[in-house]
């Protein structure tokens, strides 16, 4: 796989003006930088140093520059306590130091055509946003042609002639064209059979445009078209976006295209194109915002095929795209989440915000979601999405204990209540059903909770969140051999895979005895710096004699309330099977005495 580099944006780009003008950079192109940034593979920053950055972004961007002091950023972003003394602890100079190398890194390479620029300047934690030097906007780039293809004009000769190749492409044109049809068949009559879902009017809309086929011959073209129908057909198994797609995209004539993108609420566009040769396919997705033009994401797939396997093929890159693009941390979520627009107002916004705590966590966080989530249904009582989500935060508020020990059940309850209505509402909704899914399990009603896992995960089989929700829910009740494999799917299926997508990975490792796979698991999850991670990283070091290292992650732990102070209460109130909740505790003895000896 090999990712094309973004474009700096349409031929005619609204910034332009600006740039020569040498006017500061709007809040929302700001914004559109952050996420491209934060979702680029090329930007090397921890988990907690991405955290780090998006804080200071938008607090600056909220006019509250003057107080990113190290005291406040200590508390917000890495969970210090209100006694934490700068001179003492010097996390935030020695991560703003790392952060800025990290942006330096990325802007010297992957970044370097990117519009604008977030730097943060030295002796200081307000960054700063310039335009990068001024410069010709352009289209996205073509894919490079690899060097191993043949000739165009060989490709065009083989088709023709009654070679091998030519031989080759007719069984690929005449698997293309049989599977094809029958595909757009069944989808057909699966539309046709069933009125699709209400969608709230928050959520944008997306059209899916034909993909074009690059190369001569039909196999590109039954291609290019497969390609365009799977991903359509999975990404409706997605929540949170409202999915056009074009007649043109099955035979009908492609001026029809522009009623389309002439819509007032269209949000998105996605494109696409097809090669193909003797040896491979290249299939090269671009996601646009469809007021500026601007290319959010784009991306290009090759892979190898032949007659018998293009089929599979052509699912797979489908399903691949549909995940990356439609996931709850994808390119689409991503982008809406940070510029908002007419097509997704505050009640959509805040469901968003609540996306991203559940990836993190983060306690500075819970509050002022838990007050937006609460008058987001105050407003806007019919919006399944927004209960859902409060349902999600008082479950974190029972297992978290926030509102303490004696307000656990009803927490949970309150959580029932939510995730119960927003189901209601939207009977099929996978995030309602997913927060009903993990009430259940927080309530100890664990076959209810398994039943609608198992929905969810037969709904959309590609959604990196259900496999890493339902996996992670079967490994702590000890069901390691179905909840493993589930886990490690969302993990390949993900753009930015959250900590505890490992966490359960590492303690299987751990019950079998093979502690240094272990260690390099629990490391992966440690770079979100979670509290459970350090404990895993104790206890492996522990078993492999590393005293240094026990220790150092031992400290960490402690500083992670509810859990060092009764880990054990924390696993069960999590519904940690006996045996998990025993071996882990085993494992903390050993890395204590090993450390206090």
């Amino acid at each position: 796989m090999r990712e094309l580099p973004l474009s700096t944006g349409p031929a005619s780009c609204p910034a332009d003006a600006a740039i020569r003008e040498g006017a500061e950079v709007p809040p929302a192109q700001v914004l559109v930088e952050l996420e491209r940034v934060l979702a680029s593979q090329h930007f090397q920053a921890s988990e907690r140093r991405r955290t780090f950055l998006r804080f200071i972004v938008e607090e600056t961007l909220a006019g509250r520059s003057d107080g990113l002091k190290g005291y406040t950023i200590a508390l917000a972003v890495f969970g210090r306590e209100e006694s934490f003394d700068p001179q003492a602890d010097p996390v935030v100079r020695l991560e703003a130091r790392r952060l800025r190398r990290d942006l330096d890194s990325y802007y010297v390479d992957a970044g370097q055509n990117n519009l604008v620029r977030i730097a943060i300047p030295k002796g200081s934690n307000v960054p700063s946003f310039e335009w990068s030097a001024y410069r010709t906007a352009r289209s996205p780039p073509a894919p490079e042609a690899d060097p191993g293809d043949p000739p165009q004009s060989d490709v065009v000769r083989g088709i023709g002639s009654k070679s091998k190749l030519g031989f080759r492409n007719a069984l690929i044109a005449a698997a293309f064209a049989v599977t094809l049809f029958i595909g757009l068949a069944a989808s057909w009559i699966w539309i046709g059979a069933r009125a699709p879902p209400s969608v709230p009017s928050h959520d944008p809309a997306v059209l899916i445009m034909p993909f074009e086929a690059l190369s001569p011959g039909e196999s590109s073209r039954y291609l290019a078209m497969g390609i365009g129908q799977e991903l359509t057909s999975n990404l409706f198994q997605f929540e949170g976006f409202r999915l056009f797609t074009s007649p043109s995209g099955v035979g009908q004539p492609p001026n029809q295209s522009s009623a389309q993108l002439n819509r007032p609420d269209l949000a998105y566009v996605i494109n696409g194109s097809v090669q193909t040769n003797a040896q491979e396919v290249r299939v090269t997705i671009t996601v646009s915002s469809a007021s500026s033009g601007q290319v959010i994401w784009t991306r290009t797939y090759t892979r190898s095929t032949d007659p018998q396997s293009l089929m599979e093929t052509q699912r797979q890159l489908a399903n691949e795209i549909a995940s990356i693009i439609g996931q709850p941390s994808g390119v689409l979520r991503n982008d809406i989440g940070n510029n908002p627009s007419p097509h997704n107002m505050a009640s959509y916004t805040c469901v968003l915000r609540a996306y991203g705590y559940q990836r993190t966590f983060a306690g500075a966080l819970f509050d002022p979601i838990m007050r937006c989530l609460e008058e987001t249904v105050q407003r806007d009582p019919e919006y399944s999405d927004a209960w859902a989500m409060l349902g999600w935060l008082h479950v974190h508020a029972g297992r978290m204990a926030y509102t303490g020990a004696d307000n656990i059940q009803k927490e949970y309850a309150k959580a029932l209540e939510a995730t119960s209505r927003a189901v209601k509402l939207q009977p099929n909704n996978p995030l309602a059903l997913k927060a009903l899914a993990a009430t259940y399990h927080f309530l100890g009603r664990y076959e209810e909770s398994d039943r609608i896992g198992r929905q969810v995960v037969r709904l959309n089989p590609n959604d990196p969140d259900a496999l890493g929700q339902f996996g992670w829910r079967l490994a702590v009740r000890g069901n390691f051999s179905e909840g493993v494999p589930m886990l490690k799917r969302a993990i390949e299926r993900s753009v930015s895979p959250p900590a505890w997508y490992f966490h359960f990975i590492a303690v299987d490792l751990y019950m079998k005895g093979e502690y240094e796979q272990m260690l390099h698991v629990a490391e992966q999850a440690a770079l979100s710096d979670t509290g459970f991670s350090q404990l895993l990283i104790a206890i492996a070091n522990a078993e492999l004699g590393r005293r240094g290292a026990a220790e150092v992650a031992l400290e960490k732990m402690s500083r992670y309330e509810p859990l060092a102070r009764d880990p054990a209460g924390f696993l069960r109130r999590n519904g940690a099977a006996d045996q998990v909740v025993d071996a882990l505790m085993a494992g903390l003895r050993k890395a204590r005495s090993l450390t206090s000896g």
